[in-house]
Parts: structure tokens; C-alpha cells; sequence
């Protein structure tokens, strides 16, 4: 006899109920997703872009950078790119104590930094997800091939092993982020 495997399904307000014990824990369509503690490459790595993000857009008049950041779509949807950019008037009424990542809605750049533990989560499931969520732009990472890999919606995934550049329609000038500089020791 065949017997179904049943996977539990989670909503945001079962996930607010887990412990805080300092694992990520994510939903995507209701399936729990846990990914291991980052490496510390990754954190390095996420540190570089991070920082590069920051001088780039200045003093977050334009947009705002997290690490992690949060999507979430009631009632069954909570993703964390490494790093997120969202710009400023989002949401309208600005960012204070209350303000939730529900309120959110428009993303400018979501970026995964891939380890072996969250590779096929990053490049098949959240990567497409971010996309049609209206992300307008996905940056992916991986740690063992050591290069960038950029989405964008319509289009089909590009490796960068040089240089990863990202323009908002917004700004004049691009940023551009050495590859190889993001591996240094």
C-alpha cells in the first residue's frame, strides 16, 4: 500500500508563533523552507555587496538597504534575500516601529548569496519567485562557483564571473561590483 506524503502547510501567522532560536525560516507558497547558518564567506561576501549598495545609493533618499530584508504576501509567503533594496517612498508613510514588511511592494533588487545548502533554492524556486512577485532585478551569488548570476524579468538567467552592474532607471550612472574582489581573503 502507497501511503501520501502529506507536507504541512505554514501562513505569516504561524511562522510569527515559532521560537526566535535564530534559524531562517521562510515560506514559499505555504512550504516551510530552513536554511543552514551562512558560512562565513557568505557573510563576506554579503558584507561587499552590502557595502557597495550603500556608498552607491548614498544617503537612502532613493532607496534603502537591508540585510536580510523581507518579502511577504499574505498569507502564505515570506522570503529573505541576503540583501534588499526597496525604495524610499515605500511604503508611502515611511518606515517606523510598526511598519511591516507586509506594506511592502515594490522591490528594486533582491540578492542571494548561494552556499551549497541554498543553491537550488535560490536559483529554482526563490529566484523565480522574487520575478514575479515584481522584483525588478535578481542578483545570485554562488559561493563554490564564485561568480554572479543576474535575473531580471522576461529575460533568461546571466552569468557574470567579471563584474555584476545594476542601474535603476532612477539613477544616471550604474554600479558596478568586482566579482573576483567579493572572493578576497
Amino acid at each position: 500500500m502507497v501511503m501520501p506524503l502529506v507536507v504541512p502547510r505554514y501562513t505569516l501567522q504561524d511562522l510569527d508563533a515559532f521560537p526566535d532560536d535564530g534559524v531562517r525560516y521562510e515560506l514559499l507558497d505555504g512550504v516551510l523552507l530552513v536554511t543552514p547558518a551562512p558560512s562565513p564567506l557568505h557573510q563576506l561576501v554579503v558584507s561587499r555587496i552590502n557595502a557597495s549598495l550603500t556608498r552607491y545609493l548614498g544617503s537612502g533618499d532613493l532607496a534603502r538597504v537591508f540585510s536580510p530584508g523581507v518579502l511577504e504576501v499574505e498569507p502564505n509567503l515570506r522570503l529573505e534575500p541576503d540583501i534588499l533594496v526597496i525604495p524610499s517612498g515605500e511604503p508611502s508613510a515611511g518606515i517606523g516601529a510598526d511598519t511591516r514588511w507586509t506594506a511592502m511592494r515594490r522591490w528594486w533588487l533582491a540578492v542571494e548569496v548561494s552556499g551549497a545548502g541554498s543553491r537550488p533554492y535560490d536559483r529554482d524556486h526563490k529566484t523565480p519567485v522574487y520575478l514575479a512577485l515584481g522584483v525588478r532585478e535578481v542578483w545570485r551569488v554562488d559561493l563554490r562557483e564564485r561568480c554572479g548570476f543576474v535575473s531580471r524579468p522576461a529575460g533568461s538567467e546571466m552569468r557574470q564571473a567579471d563584474r555584476l552592474l545594476w542601474r535603476p532607471p532612477e539613477l544616471t550612472h550604474p554600479m558596478i561590483v568586482s566579482v573576483p574582489e567579493l572572493f578576497l581573503p
